[in-house]
C-alpha cells in the first residue's frame, strides 16, 4: 500500500478529512444536521413553555388588551381554591381507579394470549383495535351503551329484574363510567407492552422448571411475574403519567358539564374552564405549571422507587 493511498485515512482517522462539506468526524458538521429539529423544537416545545410560565406571572385577560404583573400572587391563590383541590382531588381518584385494572386487565390478556389460545392473531387484534379508535368515536360508543333510557347496559339490568343505573346522571358514578370507557379504550396498549415482555422469556427456564415438578401456578408466581417486575414498572410510570392527564373522554361524555354535580371535573377541565371560559389566561397557566410540577415530581418519585425495587 503506498503512502498516497494511507494518507486520506490518516487523515480521517485524525479528524482532518479534506474540506468540501459538513464533515461529522471532526463534530463541526453535526450541528448541521440536528438543527432543523432544534428549530422545530424550539418553537413549538421551548417557546410555548417559557411564554406559559411568564403568563402565568401577570393578570392577563382574554377580553382586556392590558395586563399586569402580579409576581407570584397567582401561584398562591390556587392553594387557597377550593376548585383546585376538588377537581385535583378527581384527577387523582381516577387515575387510582384506572391504573389498577389497566396494569391487572392487560396482564391477564397478555397470559391468555401467551399460553396458546387458539387463534391468536384474531384475540391480539380484538384487545388492541379499540387503542386505535379516536377519543370522539370510542365516547360516542360507550354514551350510547351508558344512556338511561336505551342503553344496553340497563337494558340488559331491567332484563334481569334489576333497577337501571344512572351511568352518566348519578354523582357517584359518573366518574367510573369514565375509567370504565377508559379501560376498555387503553388496554390494549399495555396488553402489547406485556405480550412483548412475555415473549422475551427463554422457553428453556419454564422446561426446566417444569422437569423439577412446578405446576403452572408455581411457573406463573416464581418465574413470569418476576420476570415482568421491570415491565410492570413500566406499565404503571406510564399509566399513572396518561391518567393524571385525564380531559377529553371526560369532556366529551359530559358534554363540557364536568359530570354530575361537577363530580368528573378533571383539573385540566377547570385549567381550560379558567382560561378560555372565565378569560382569565394568567392564573390558568398559574395552574397548569403547578399541576405540571407535581406530574415531574410523581415521574421521579416512582422512577426511584423503580430503580429501588429493581437493586
Amino acid at each position: 500500500m503506498t503512502a498516497g493511498t494511507v494518507a486520506p485515512a490518516a487523515r480521517v482517522a485524525r479528524g482532518t478529512a479534506p474540506r468540501g462539506g459538513p464533515s461529522l468526524v471532526g463534530g463541526r458538521g453535526g450541528i448541521w444536521f440536528v438543527l432543523p429539529f432544534l428549530v422545530v423544537y424550539a418553537a413549538f416545545v421551548l417557546w410555548p413553555l417559557a411564554y406559559g410560565l411568564g403568563l402565568s406571572l401577570f393578570d392577563t385577560s382574554l377580553v382586556r388588551s392590558e395586563s399586569e404583573f402580579v409576581g407570584l400572587a397567582n401561584y398562591v391563590r390556587l392553594f387557597s381554591d377550593p376548585e383546585v383541590w376538588r377537581t385535583l382531588g378527581v384527577t387523582v381518584l381516577f387515575t387510582i381507579g384506572s391504573t389498577i385494572p389497566l396494569v391487572a386487565v392487560a396482564l391477564v390478556m397478555a397470559l391468555l394470549v401467551q399460553t396458546g389460545v387458539r387463534g391468536q392473531w384474531f384475540w391480539r387484534f380484538v384487545y388492541f383495535a379499540p387503542f386505535l379508535l379516536p377519543v370522539a368515536t370510542v365516547v360516542l360508543i360507550w354514551k350510547w351503551l351508558f344512556s338511561g333510557d336505551y342503553g344496553l347496559f340497563n337494558g340488559v339490568l331491567t332484563g334481569m329484574g334489576l333497577p337501571g343505573v344512572g351511568w352518566l346522571t348519578e354523582p357517584g358514578i359518573g366518574l367510573w363510567s369514565v375509567v370504565i370507557l377508559t379501560v376498555w379504550w387503553t388496554v390494549g396498549f399495555n396488553f402489547l407492552l406485556y405480550l412483548a415482555a412475555l415473549q422475551g422469556i427463554p422457553a428453556q427456564i419454564y422446561e426446566a422448571a417444569e422437569i423439577d415438578g412446578a405446576g403452572g401456578w408455581r411457573r406463573l408466581f416464581s418465574i413470569t411475574l418476576p420476570l415482568l417486575n421491570r415491565t410492570t414498572g413500566l406499565v404503571v410510570v406510564l399509566q399513572v403519567l396518561a391518567s393524571l392527564k385525564l380531559f377529553d373522554q371526560a369532556y366529551i361524555l359530559f358534554e363540557a358539564n364536568g359530570g354530575p354535580g361537577g363530580s368528573a371535573t378533571p383539573i385540566l377541565q377547570y385549567v381550560y374552564d379558567t382560561g378560555f371560559t372565565d378569560y382569565r389566561l394568567g392564573y390558568a397557566s398559574a395552574i397548569s405549571y403547578a399541576f405540571f410540577m407535581l406530574i415531574i415530581v410523581i415521574a421521579l418519585v416512582q422512577a426511584r422507587l423503580s430503580r429501588r425495587s429493581e437493586s
